[in-house]
């Protein structure tokens, strides 16, 4: 018999021969190659839900954060426009023409011929033509010039005073565009200082009125006393050239 080991070619040694090659492929499959060997934690890479929801809701915390610090901004930039809105000066003024309409009515009461709205040229004007009693020895000359004087100072306030109450006819008609252009501009100011001021020269524009009524009052009744001061002297003049009419009652002797 042949030494060497002779393997049948059954169907039961077939399926030994080929478990046999299958176990050694496996084991050279799983045996690791040298040079190739790798640490285990580099292959698998490890999940950790708790720190990545933590994770998430610190990133979700410094969103909203930068979010308010967003709105803190906004709201400051309207702030900042607001008050520059507020603070905006009142591209118009009428304090010129309201100026200029109480220096011609101050013109006007300046022109007062005789007695000047000063209280010094009124008392000298009073002592020396308005005198509080006649001089009996005074001449028909003098009483007639006194009365001219007289006359024509009266007649001199009513012509100013019709002067004053002219012009300011004429400055109040102008008026009217200036509250006009001052109502227009308060209810279009932006912010609350140009209301202010357009408010402020609405209440000037009153006050120039009220002294323009005040002057006006003043040259009125200069006139009315200068006329009643007239009236007054026509009469003590009367009374004068009366006594001195009739005389004294020793100039007249009755028979007996």
């Amino acid at each position: 018999m042949n030494p060497r080991l002779k393997f049948s070619r059954s169907p039961a040694s077939r399926s030994v021969r080929l478990a046999i090659i299958g176990l050694a492929a496996a084991s050279l499959a799983l045996a690791p190659l040298p040079g190739l060997v790798t640490p285990a934690a580099a292959q698998f890479t490890v999940f950790d839900p708790t720190n990545y929801a933590q994770n998430l809701l610190t990133a979700a915390r410094s969103l909203q954060q930068v979010n308010n610090q967003i709105s803190s901004l906004q709201n400051e930039l309207t702030m900042l426009q607001n008050m520059a809105r507020n603070l905006k000066s009142l591209d118009y003024t009428a304090l010129a023409p309201i100026k200029d309409a109480l220096q011609q009515v101050d013109a006007l009461m300046a022109q007062a011929k005789g007695m000047a709205f000063t209280l010094a040229s009124t008392e000298a004007v009073l002592a020396d033509a308005y005198p509080a009693s006649l001089d009996p020895n005074a001449t028909t000359s003098q009483l007639l010039d006194r009365a001219r004087t007289q006359a024509r100072a009266a007649m001199d306030g009513y012509r100013q005073t019709l002067k004053v109450q002219a012009k300011v006819v004429e400055n109040v008609r102008a008026d009217a565009g200036l509250i006009d252009q001052l109502v227009q501009r308060s209810q279009g100011a932006a912010g609350g200082l140009e209301a202010q001021q357009a408010a402020n020269q609405l209440q000037a524009l009153a006050i120039k009125q009220d002294q323009q009524i005040q002057t006006l009052m003043a040259a009125q009744y200069r006139a009315q006393a200068l006329e009643a001061a007239r009236q007054a002297q026509v009469l003590e003049a009367a009374k004068l050239a009366g006594r001195r009419f009739i005389g004294s009652a020793s100039a007249y002797t009755p028979r007996p």
